[in-house]
């Protein structure tokens, strides 16, 4: 076959739009892919196919991505299309080739520093220096925010304003936090070590100050590939414009609604202002999406739609290639515990009906959920693997928790109640049920302690199984000893993770993989959004995470809720990023006889969205008057006093109390919604057929403007002598 033939074989295998990006002429290129929509495939192609045709030569291309595994897989899809030479790399993989090819030349024959593979250590030296005591949680999080700022191109000087003007919620006063960036500078530079942002500045130093240097890189590498765009730093955009030179040649890959890595430096600026940035660019959208269903990709359309902000510009509404399958499901449970279970009895029905474990996943919003479900699928006896975290009793702080808790027991007198005991021995390892601290790895080991006294709430409340003869009545008080010989079974339990496992993964964890069937959990106010959401910003962001999760699913899709944290607690609000499930069928058909699954035991919850806010409604009163109770009401309050009088008279003249004729919420209801027709008085929840075919003449005639008298007149009663 021909070299010709071989382009052509590349290009009979794309869809339109697909061959579109890969046929653009040389320069800025500029690919809007979707979730699924194949820009692996895409990007491969036009490096092959101008490879092939002889327009480039593949030693000169330069591709660039942020994950070792998606490179790897892009060089292995080169080689199949019969393309070498290419280099297929992360930015600091490519990086470090780069410096330490001319380290030598740049460092007058010196070698290369050593590269730090963390910060911590000299973070938490530089804590120190400053006066600012710090365990591992809290250096992490100082780290975090160092690789920020430095990635972001801000010097310790600048961090404050910096930090003001990105809205950061930092681990410590700011000035407090620039102060150990300083001395974390300083004694990176006295050890004679560097780090990775460092690496990248230098290959970006390298080019920009030493000609010779940028001649010969520039020579090397004349066209560039950048996957997953969205998620480049100020950084690593300044590296590319580096190995550019001003040069166009240009492929650009994302996806502005899987943004979700803000609070790293990412932005998606640079892609949201490509076209702007390069005139000449040819800007191509992929939106047929080859993973999932038409009922998963309908429900992200539907969660993505909502969207607002800067991403919402380069917003791509999918199309469904494959057939037609289950619609997602919503299941809404009393308490977490409870929502854990049935998600791993789910599970348990899934793998004894086909599905392989390795193709399930269950993913949540921060690592401190994990606890839940790593406890219920082991008491159901599903292998579990934990994607991108520690399992929860192998996390250095659990384990320090449960030392203090057994040091506790022979220093708790035993008649305290055993969640108090628990918050008592927790403060022995720096825990305070109080406001949980900034910053993410110090919030997931506050939450993560936090997990254990809902624990030990869970457990001092289950009923105790009672010695043969003793009284029912008795009342036995859970020990602090039993409640940590309980904690040390479970542990014991989780038995080392398999490869052919459920996976448990953040969503963030969880980005740019899949499954065939996936459990989103979790899903109430305070969680998704989180409550450290504060601005609209963050909360877009929020949104996109979830957008992130459905689009993880290939065919099976549960969403769940617990109205409680644990039994008998407070109420929570199901996420305001919930759509109308009855809206998400994508076009497609429902499934006919083909899912095999045990259908689950609680009934499918319709959703209603407030249609003022858009928050999903579980409440009576609030899906009848169809709108969140802190929403401002449109009430026609003329109309309302008029409703009032007419269901007096229809309830005096049947002798029944009023509310059997329509609730109070009912006629709150119909005076804010005003239905016209049949079709949208009987959606409003509490009308159904009986009561439409009774009132509905009369009450749309009084929503039309009627007097009541028109509709049904007083009728004066004569008492007999």
């Amino acid at each position: 076959m021909g070299v010709h033939s071989e382009a052509e074989r590349v290009l009979a295998e794309l869809d339109p739009e697909q061959r579109g990006a890969v046929t653009a002429p040389a320069g800025p290129v500029c690919i809007l892919a979707g979730a699924g929509t194949g820009k692996t495939r895409a990007v491969t192609s036009r490096i092959a196919h101008r490879a092939l045709t002889g327009e480039i030569s593949g030693r000169h291309v330069l591709a660039v991505t942020f994950t070792a595994r998606a490179a790897a897989e892009m060089r292995h899809r080169l080689t199949r299309l019969g393309v070498s030479g290419v280099q297929a790399r992360t930015f600091h993989a490519a990086a470090l080739r780069q410096v330490r090819y001319f380290a030598p030349r740049l460092l007058d024959g010196r070698a290369m520093p050593e590269l730090l593979d963390s910060k911590v250590r000299l973070v938490t030296l530089a804590a120190a220096r400053v006066g600012l005591r710090t365990d591992r949680a809290a250096a992490r999080d100082l780290a975090g925010e160092i690789e920020w700022a430095k990635s972001s191109l801000v010097e310790p000087a600048e961090y404050v304003v910096a930090a003001a003007k990105a809205l950061r919620d930092t681990p410590h006063e700011p000035a407090k936090v620039a102060e150990v960036f300083a001395a974390y500078e300083k004694i990176k530079r006295g050890n004679g070590v560097i780090d990775f942002e460092d690496m990248l500045r230098a290959a970006v130093w390298g080019i920009e100050e030493h000609a010779d240097v940028a001649e010969q890189v520039r020579a090397q590498y004349r066209h560039f590939v950048v996957d997953e765009y969205q998620d480049v730093n100020p950084l690593q955009q300044r590296l590319l414009e580096a190995w550019l030179g001003g040069r166009n040649d240009l492929t650009v890959v994302g996806d502005a609604s899987q943004t979700i890595y803000s609070f790293t430096g990412a932005t998606s600026s640079y892609l949201v202002d490509f076209p702007r940035r390069h005139r000449d660019a040819v800007v191509v959208r992929l939106v047929r999406d080859y993973r999932s269903t038409p009922q998963v990709v309908g429900l992200a359309n539907a969660v993505i739609s909502q969207a607002r902000g800067t991403e919402a510009r380069l917003r791509l509404e999918l199309r469904g290639q494959r057939p037609p399958g289950p619609e997602p499901e919503l299941r809404i449970f009393t308490d977490e515990p409870a929502e854990a279970n049935a998600v791993a009895a789910r599970a348990r029905a899934l793998i004894d009906a086909g599905t392989p474990a390795r193709e399930i996943a269950v993913l949540f919003r921060t690592n401190a959920q994990s606890e839940a479900y790593e406890k219920a699928l082991t008491e159901a006896e599903v292998p579990y693997v934990v994607q991108g975290a520690e399992r929860f009793f192998e996390r250095v702080e659990v384990r320090q928790a449960m030392v203090a808790l057994r040091a506790a027991t022979r220093s708790i007198p035993g008649e305290t109640p055993l969640p108090a005991a628990v918050v008592e021995a927790l403060a022995a390892v720096g825990w305070s049920p109080e406001t949980p601290p900034a910053g993410g790895a110090a919030r997931e080991r506050w939450e993560a302690l936090a997990a254990l006294v809902q624990l030990a709430e869970e457990y001092a409340a289950t009923p105790a199984v009672l010695p043969i003869g003793e009284a029912a009545t008795v009342e036995r008080r859970v020990t602090l000893t039993e409640f940590t010989d309980e904690l040390h079974r479970r542990a014991s339990q989780q038995h080392a993770p398999t490869l052919d496992g459920v996976t448990l993964a953040s969503l963030h964890s969880a980005k740019g993989l899949e499954w065939d069937a996936v459990f989103l959990v979790g899903l109430s106010e305070g969680t998704l959004p989180t409550t450290y959401a504060k601005t609209a910003e963050q909360v877009e962001e929020e949104r996109r995470l979830l957008y992130v999760g459905v689009t993880r699913a290939r065919e099976w899709l549960w969403l769940s809720y617990a109205v409680a944290r644990s039994p008998g607690g407070r109420a929570r609000r199901p996420s305001r990023f919930l759509p109308q499930l009855d809206r998400s069928g994508g076009g497609g058909e429902r499934a006919r006889g083909t899912n095999t699954t045990p259908r689950p035991e609680r009934r499918r919850t319709q959703i209603v969205s407030c249609r003022i806010c858009g928050a999903t409604l579980l409440a009576g009163p609030e899906r009848k008057l169809g709108r969140c109770a802190t929403c401002p009401s449109d009430i026609d309050e003329e109309l309302h006093e008029r409703l009032h009088e007419w269901r007096r008279r229809v309830a005096g003249e049947q002798r029944v109390p009023a509310y059997v004729v329509f609730t109070d919420a009912t006629l709150t209801a119909l005076a804010e919604r005003r239905p016209s027709r049949s079709e949208e008085l009987i959606a409003i929840a509490g009308i159904g057929p009986r009561k439409l075919g009774l009132y509905g003449e009369s009450v749309l005639a009084l929503v039309g403007g009627a007097a009541v008298d028109d509709v049904c007149p007083e009728k004066t009663f004569e008492i007999e002598p």
